[in-house]
């Protein structure tokens, strides 16, 4: 893992372990460990976190400008982070505190960069 992909490589393990404990609370898990639906869910968050405009230096999707999950999904992801956000602490300590701080990273509008701003945040 490059040192530039940190943030996203821990904001997707993050999704990964939420989705987790969700998972595991509400439906019967798969032979994989999540059902058909939170595979599905982790499939679609996984794919917006690739296209972040903001690439490394995106905020948490709480505090971002930009909505890239359509408005069921949106409602998915907040109804996941609502019940496994609390129980991170107590099974995955260190991810939910980097989390919590990741939360106070600010980001400016991706429309506000330069265009070579934008181009260099998707290299990276």
């Amino acid at each position: 893992m490059q040192t530039e992909k940190k943030h996203l490589a821990r904001e997707r393990l993050t999704m990964v372990r939420m989705v987790g404990i969700y998972c595991s609370a509400h439906h019967e898990r798969s032979v994989d460990g999540l059902c058909a639906s939170c595979r599905d869910f982790l499939d679609y968050a996984e794919l917006r976190l690739q296209k972040c405009p903001y690439g490394d230096d995106k905020p948490t999707c709480a505090n971002c400008p930009v909505h890239c999950y359509k408005p069921a999904r949106r409602e998915q992801a907040r109804e996941i982070m609502r019940y496994a956000g609390p129980r991170m602490l107590f099974r995955h300590p260190l991810l939910a505190i980097t989390h919590k701080l990741d939360g106070f990273r600010k980001a400016g509008h991706p429309r506000e960069l330069t265009r070579e701003q934008r181009m260099n945040s998707r290299k990276d």
